[in-house]
């Protein structure tokens, strides 16, 4: 799920991670609304604030949605320097560091939240803004820019073209293609509705506590990833011992 990447990356694999990123994104999408009310998954609605807030003259409040801006990029680049430099000593695992930041952040803002919103509500923002740009860097380059999590503007576009396409497309081949894009289209958009449900129901009764099951699927997913890497190395090298023993 974490380890694959270009032509060694299968359908079932951008799945399995599609469903699960976007399902923390949907959760944390609804959960930094309902804590500080602002958007915490992209930041096309912080642009147009900040223009707006630039017209008015109100420069702090401009600057503080400058900050939503950056905070984002900056967690996309983080998570984008840290595959470079980590890619470059063990490939296997370089996807693996900016999905476990993501999820220390996460828990970090499940435990202190409440703390963060009655002292600091931007710091709050900015921890998930962070945490958001980190996994849409790691899931886009991982996926060669098939599978987007955070937001759900480009996926809706894409569905609709390739919906469309199905009345004009007929080869097996073309078609077949068509619908592994349209069939990961949904399942994204499916698991970022439940996510953002499934948190709508529970932060009533434990608030941003919500954050700490997103963290803790993470890490489950990323234990799970770093299992399967270490049972097929080991079936690798008893297959190795056992050549060598012929």
């Amino acid at each position: 799920m974490f380890r694959h990447k270009g032509k060694t990356r299968t359908l079932k694999h951008n799945l399995r991670i599609a469903s699960l990123l976007s399902f923390v994104a949907g959760i944390v999408n609804v959960a930094g609304f309902l804590a500080v009310q602002q958007l915490t998954t992209n930041v096309t609605g912080h642009f147009a604030f900040f223009v707006d807030e630039v017209f008015k003259l109100e420069f702090l409040h401009a600057f503080i949605y400058f900050l939503y801006i950056f905070v984002f990029f900056l967690g996309s680049f983080t998570s984008s320097f840290l595959v470079e430099l980590i890619s470059r000593k063990n490939p296997n695992y370089a996807y693996v560091i900016p999905a476990l930041i993501e999820a220390v952040i996460l828990l970090s803002v499940a435990f202190f939240g409440v703390l963060l919103i009655r002292e600091n509500p931007n710091l709050l923002a900015f921890s998930l803004l962070f945490a958001m740009g980190l996994q849409n860097s790691l899931v886009t380059s991982i996926s060669n820019a098939t599978v987007r999590t955070t937001h759900l503007t480009g996926l809706f576009t894409d569905l609709g073209i390739e919906l469309s396409q199905l009345f004009f497309y007929r080869e097996p081949d073309q078609r077949q293609k068509l619908y592994s894009s349209i069939k990961l289209r949904l399942v994204i958009i499916s698991f970022f509705f439940i996510g953002g449900v499934i948190c709508g129901i529970f932060y009533a009764m434990i608030g941003l506590f919500i954050l700490a099951f997103a963290g803790m699927l993470l890490l489950l997913g990323i234990g799970f990833d770093s299992f399967r890497l270490r049972m097929i190395m080991i079936r690798r090298n008893s297959r190795r011992n056992a050549d060598q023993a012929d």
